[in-house]
């Protein structure tokens, strides 16, 4: 870690930024730290955005001895070893995990009677949400909160400070740059504002792309290009221009944007956009959000460059999101009706549909409602086929 992210990291909740939904003076995270009636607890969230350094900041707070480890060199025995020197101490230390997802079933199994007798308050930190890698037991023994990518303007707000603080001059792009390229990480902004400063005074944008050319992680930016390229890339390819979202694509590459994020928004737009028109859109920007994840740029962007192509050149169908819209609002106007009594779990007048040849008649819902209107572009026409096939008197062509 450079000596700017140590310098500057916080020491109190006060000094924590970005994280008012937890810490701020009604949040509850705040109270239980407080009150000191924390109980064993899993940070995760993105890179940089504080999870050791609250769990350090926590330990000061109770006035615990600290220990922070990771699991990727977690030993039982050293665990054991502290539980046991503090045995009969009054008062019990905090253990930090880092990237506790990859605890094993059998390490976790170790630190359950522990927890159990609160030997220790154990607290576990990951860039990846723990829930499913956590047994039943942990889970039910402990508390899950997320924390948050550091926002822009709070970003923005602490490297003013400390360019202030450091008399480091730097230009208004190379400001935009380090904030907007780092995605909430704190850590990563102030190691590449270190290295640059250490290199030529003032800090400009060409120095620091020359050091971190690209962006390291999806963020949201608050500047005006950042929207506006992705906006225009996503109109490009619900027009079909192919030519226009490459470009738009290419800018927000070399602008540093984050490959990730651009897989994200493609996603998006294939379920929003393509949808059943073509239903294998999907399949494919769920691949390519998996394979950029993995390989990053340069890479990534070929990666990025076919899904882009194979989008603008699919037959669009707005049809999903328009019936998902519809049926919400329904919801949020209060028509909430209750489930019919021939389809509830164990109902004995149910009809099972795959006894009557695939189809038979009954009702579904108490009250008729209609949310999908097909637009048959591309498959979607094969898809309305299908189904007035199925709901026809004779089905006898789906068998």
């Amino acid at each position: 870690m450079s000596t700017f992210a140590l310098k500057y990291r916080p020491q109190t909740l006060e000094q924590i930024i970005g994280q008012e939904h937890l810490l701020g003076k009604e949040g509850v995270l705040r109270k239980l730290i407080e009150s000191e009636t924390l109980t064993h607890t899993f940070f995760y969230g993105p890179p940089g955005c504080g999870k050791t350094t609250l769990a350090r900041i926590i330990a000061k707070s109770l006035d615990r001895p600290f220990y922070e480890m990771n699991a990727t060199s977690f030993k039982i025995e050293e665990v054991r070893k502290i539980f046991k020197e503090y045995a009969n101490a009054l008062q019990k230390p905090l253990i930090f995990i880092d990237e506790v997802h990859r605890l094993s079933k059998n390490q976790q199994e170790v630190l359950l009677p522990y927890m159990e007798n609160h030997t220790a308050l154990i607290i576990g930190a990951s860039t990846e949400n723990p829930y499913y890698s956590l047994t039943a037991a942990m889970r039910s023994r402990s508390h899950l909160f997320e924390l948050l990518a550091i926002p822009e303007k709070a970003m923005q707000t602490l490297l003013e400070e400390i360019l202030h603080k450091e008399s480091i001059d730097a230009e208004d792009d190379a400001k935009t740059y380090l904030v907007h390229s780092r995605g909430g990480d704190v850590r990563a902004m102030l190691n590449l504002l270190e290295s640059a400063s250490a290199v030529a005074s003032p800090v400009t944008l060409p120095l620091l792309r020359q050091i971190r050319p690209h962006a390291i992680q999806a963020g949201s930016s608050e500047s005006e290009s950042h929207y506006e390229l992705t906006s225009a890339m996503i109109k490009s390819i619900r027009g079909s221009d192919i030519d226009a979202a490459l470009y738009y694509l290419a800018r927000l590459i070399e602008g540093g944007e984050a490959a990730e994020f651009i897989a994200r928004r493609l996603a998006i737009l294939a379920s929003e956009d393509v949808g059943n028109a073509n239903p294998n859109a999907l399949t494919l920007a769920a691949s390519a959000l998996d394979i950029v994840r993995h390989i990053g740029y340069p890479e990534a962007r070929i990666t990025l460059s076919q899904l882009v192509i194979y989008l603008a050149s699919s037959p669009k169908s707005n049809s999903a999101y328009e019936a998902i819209n519809r049926a919400q609002k329904v919801i949020k106007n209060g028509e909430i009706y209750p489930v019919p009594e021939h389809i509830k779990t164990h109902a004995k007048n149910y009809k099972y549909p795959h006894s009557y040849g695939g189809w038979v008649a009954q009702n579904y819902l108490l009250h008729s409602m209609h949310f999908y209107e097909t637009k048959q572009i591309g498959f979607e026409k094969t898809l309305y086929q299908w189904h007035q096939k199925i709901i026809s008197k004779d089905s006898s062509e789906m068998h």
